[in-house]
């Protein structure tokens, strides 16, 4: 059963997933180096300490290389976070990050009927 999202963890979320998207694109080009990473949600505690980011990367290849060195630099990201959000948030809340796999879901279906049509 899923619980509804406050309006304020919602609000939060949506900063954080900006925010996010934003360091991965300015300040840690060099962990994601050769790819794409796209936050495609997150997710908040109610107690706000806590965020599940969702990834995308392409190329799908590269996913197990870009998670880790995501997760290798997580303190160097979770630190640009807190000097974004640190008058809006008490505590900088942990980020724990997940792929999100649902485009390479789709693209593989994609790859299959184009198979089957030909």
């Amino acid at each position: 059963m899923e619980v509804m999202e406050s309006t304020r963890q919602q609000k939060v979320a949506r900063q954080i997933q900006k925010d996010i998207s934003d360091i991965f694109l300015k300040e840690c080009s060099d962990t994601v180096a050769g790819a794409m990473v796209s936050v495609t949600r997150v997710r908040m505690s109610p107690d706000l300490g806590y965020a599940k980011a969702y990834l995308s990367i392409f190329p799908f290849d590269k996913n197990e290389e870009i998670m880790a060195k995501i997760e290798r630099d997580n303190w160097k990201i979770r630190k640009a976070l807190g000097t974004r959000i640190r008058f809006q948030l008490k505590a900088l809340p942990e980020l724990a990050f997940f792929l999100d796999d649902s485009l390479e879901y789709i693209n593989n279906i994609d790859e299959l009927l184009k198979k089957d049509n030909q």
